[in-house]
């Protein structure tokens, strides 16, 4: 069954099932080493799982499943400087997994979301150049004339600090958050103008496919 990923903590256990180097079925156990993991240069929409079950060649596309069996994440990627397992691998939570599953199923194909904007990680240093109260966001650097985002009221200058009711605290997060949301449904963003903290109604797009990963 698919499990909740809302209820996986660091530290759970969790078994690895593939076929690594195509000896056959195999299964791997270990711990969720930390979750929401995002710039690791693997796709564009990060936010993996990671665990140290050993997972090698061969294991992805198989599945992370809690003690019960249920289904936590899809095998993707490991880090390694040999080919080999170090105990770090990384699995697409399930959530993301159903997301996708839907999508083919009703559309045919994956439809992600879009608003409009170009992002930039806030700094410290940017932060205190804005004289902004926090030091934590996504600066908006610029926002696409009659997008979405533009039409719900954000702005240049503007810092996202939550998409729905996800935190985001860097563009990669930014991301995946907006391309979780549905087309054409309205979304709340959390906003830091200045001194205000603010929230938009912002009526998602589809993603065009030929975007540009810089432009959200």
């Amino acid at each position: 069954t698919l499990g909740n990923i809302e209820r996986v903590q660091v530290g759970d256990s969790v078994l690895a099932i593939g076929n690594p180097f195509n000896v056959g079925q195999t299964v791997t156990s270990g711990i969720v080493s930390a979750l929401g993991r995002n710039q690791l240069g693997i796709n564009t929409f990060e936010n993996f799982i990671q665990t140290d079950a050993a997972i090698n060649p061969g294991n992805s596309g198989g599945a992370l499943v809690d003690v019960s069996g249920n289904l936590m994440g899809i095998n993707t990627a490991i880090y390694s400087r040999s080919g080999g397992s170090m105990g770090i691998g990384f699995a697409i939570p399930v959530s993301t997994a159903k997301l996708v599953m839907e999508g083919l199923i009703r559309d045919g194909q994956v439809t992600r979301g879009w608003i409009g904007v170009e992002p930039r990680d806030l700094t410290p240093e940017i932060a205190e150049t804005f004289n902004l109260p926090i030091t934590q966001g996504v600066l908006i650097t610029g926002v696409l004339q009659n997008g979405p985002a533009s039409a719900g009221g954000l702005r240049p200058g503007d810092v996202v600090v939550k998409v729905a009711d996800t935190p985001v605290s860097n563009t990669v997060q930014l991301l995946t958050a907006v391309a979780a949301l549905k087309p054409q449904a309205p979304a709340t963003i959390g906003i830091q103008r200045g001194d205000k903290a603010m929230e938009l109604k912002v009526v998602v797009a589809q993603r065009p496919k030929s975007q540009a990963r810089r432009e959200q």
